[in-house]
Parts: C-alpha cells; sequence; structure tokens
C-alpha cells in the first residue's frame, strides 16, 4: 500500500454503537456499553471467585497437614481432634469457601451455557438451594461434633 493510499474504514456501525447505554464507541470498548453493568460486574464476580479459590486451597492444605499429624484415622482419633476449636473454627471455613466457591463457579457455567431466561433462572435458584442445603448440612455436622464433645468433656 503507498503512501497516498488510505486504508478502507472498518465496518462499524456508529450509530448502533451510540445508541448503547454508554452512548460511544469508547464506552463500548471500556465495558460501559451494551452490559449495562458496566465492568465492575463482572470483575468483582470474577475477584471473588480467585479469592475464595486461595482459601479454600489454603484450608484444604492445612485439612491435609492436620489429619496427616493425627496418630490414626479412626473415628474417636477425628472427632477428638474436630472437638478441639483450633480444628472446628478452619473447618468452618473450609466448607464455608468450599461451598462459596462451587457456588460461583457453577453459576459462571449456568450463565455462559443456559441461554434460556426461564432454564436459567431455575437452574441459578437450585443451585442456590443445593448449596445452601449441603453447605448447612457439612456446617451442622462439624457443629455437632464440636459440641457434642464439649458438652460430654463438662458433664463429666
Amino acid at each position: 500500500m503507498s503512501e497516498s493510499e488510505t486504508p478502507a474504514p472498518l465496518p462499524v456501525d456508529v450509530a448502533a454503537i451510540a445508541a448503547t447505554p454508554g452512548g460511544s464507541p469508547i464506552a463500548h470498548v471500556r465495558g460501559l456499553g451494551p452490559a449495562g453493568a458496566g465492568a465492575g460486574a463482572g470483575g468483582h464476580h470474577w475477584w471473588t471467585e480467585r479469592l475464595s479459590a486461595v482459601a479454600t486451597l489454603l484450608l484444604f492444605v492445612w485439612l491435609l497437614v492436620s489429619l496427616l499429624r493425627l496418630p490414626s484415622l479412626d473415628h474417636q482419633a477425628v472427632t477428638a481432634w474436630l472437638s478441639s476449636p483450633l480444628a472446628a473454627v478452619p473447618m468452618l471455613l473450609l466448607i464455608v469457601a468450599t461451598f462459596w466457591h462451587l457456588k460461583l463457579g457453577l453459576q459462571v457455567v449456568l450463565d455462559d451455557y443456559v441461554h434460556d431466561e426461564g432454564s436459567k433462572f431455575f437452574s441459578l435458584a437450585l443451585l442456590n438451594f443445593l448449596t445452601i442445603g449441603a453447605g448447612a448440612l457439612a456446617l451442622f455436622s462439624v457443629l455437632k461434633i464440636a459440641f457434642a464433645a464439649s458438652r460430654a468433656a463438662g458433664g463429666a
């Protein structure tokens, strides 16, 4: 291409971009256009998912190291270990972080691959109910072990 020739303009529908909520092509590029909510909504979800992944990873490393340090993995040893607040509290945090990360990850999958709004709403509602229910069951189980052991020790 010689210097005197100008490149052909890109086939951009400027009128369609200008009609978006952001109002200009640069706003569209910055994430302020068609999505309406802006780039911040997706960015917050992305960061939350990454932070929950790091928390879950660190707490699973704690769990693995803690279990390897136990003399045995029988029921009595594990329940005695879990009755300590230094074991029960991180275990509760692990449960919360794991189920929160599960919910965030599956929400992204559903948002990306379920296109019908009715099915998406039903799927997201079911996901929320199942993750909250399973997380509550896990939390209750740990709390029951921790409090039953402390009650048995206090009653003796």
